[in-house]
């Protein structure tokens, strides 16, 4: 697997695999592992521009409506972790990469004052359908001293995708009211399960896919980059460790209709508990599977340092 170390620029790490003109190197410099060489923001744009849910992802807006109970249940117990983190008169929110706006919707729907910011001409345009406010651009400098303070910046399955996650969220961190919060939600990747599948059961590294994931990130990793960018982290979750179903024999790689199967038993467990009134029996479960590095996410909740 390894193939000795790899130095391009000021990065430098051994080589985890390889795909097409892509290696995975653990970085010594970024403290995370990512691809080399990094594309720049410029060969990104027209991908996220126009066709990553046109070309990429077609049915994403579909499946969402079609989860969207699911969804919902994912949304409340994070809104519930804001609010028990911040002051009743905090609910300012900047959604980072807000895809089709479900997310956003929700905040509205319980009273926070939502924007959002996608560079996705379809996403945006599907968002202001719902009655929106997204600006439909990349999160850069300026746009962020246009776009004002905010008590929670929130980034979900976006950090993965940038040529430069310490510099987005360092960004971030400027954008923030007095001990606002940030939400990250990353891919959980080279995590053990994906371990164990790849060494017993003969797997490929399906999880490596640049120059869409340009990034891998496990929950050590993540939270160094929080603190080096300025952060305490407060509270780790993770989601339901889908790769389960991979070592119990079903294979859904590759496979979107055992995929979405496989999916929908995971949505049953979580909706199930939820209308048992155990949210927090389920938000506790996910507390813990990170401390043995196990769930399919790394989400963490953090405060900016003053």
């Amino acid at each position: 697997m390894t193939e000795g170390v790899r130095e391009w620029r000021e990065h430098r790490g051994p080589t985890l695999d390889r795909v097409g003109q892509f290696d995975v190197i653990d970085c010594s410099c970024c403290g995370f592992k990512h691809v080399v060489p990094i594309p720049t923001s410029e060969e990104l744009e027209t991908l996220y521009r126009e066709t990553y849910y046109s070309i990429d992802k077609p049915c994403y807006f579909e499946h969402h409506r079609e989860d969207l109970e699911w969804w919902n249940v994912v949304y409340a117990s994070r809104y519930d972790t804001f609010e028990e983190l911040l002051p009743p008169d905090r609910r300012r929110l900047l959604d980072v990469g807000s895809g089709p706006g479900y997310f956003l919707l929700h905040g509205v729907q319980r009273g926070w004052d939502t924007l959002g910011v996608e560079p996705s001409r379809q996403a945006a345009a599907h968002s202001r359908e719902l009655g929106l406010t997204v600006v439909e651009a990349f999160l850069t400098p300026d746009l962020a001293g246009e776009l004002g303070s905010f008590d929670v910046v929130h980034f979900s399955e976006v950090l993965e995708h940038l040529p430069d996650p310490a510099g987005m969220l360092t960004l971030a961190r400027r954008m923030l009211r007095p001990g606002g919060l940030v939400c990250v939600v990353v891919p959980n990747d080279y995590n053990p399960f994906q371990h164990a599948l790849r060494t017993v059961c003969g797997y490929r590294p399906w999880w490596v896919a640049p120059p869409h994931h340009l990034n891998y990130f496990d929950f050590a990793s993540m939270r160094q980059l929080l603190q080096r960018t300025g952060f305490e982290v407060l509270i780790e979750e993770t989601s339901f460790p889908i790769d389960l179903f991979l070592l119990m024999g079903d294979n859904y790689v590759g496979n979107d209709v055992l995929g979405r199967q496989c999916h929908g038993r995971r949505k049953r467990f979580e909706i199930n508990l939820d209308r048992a009134g155990m949210r927090n029996l389920l938000r506790q479960l996910y507390r813990t599977l990170p401390k043995i590095g196990i769930g399919r996410e790394v989400i963490l909740f953090a405060r900016g340092v003053s």
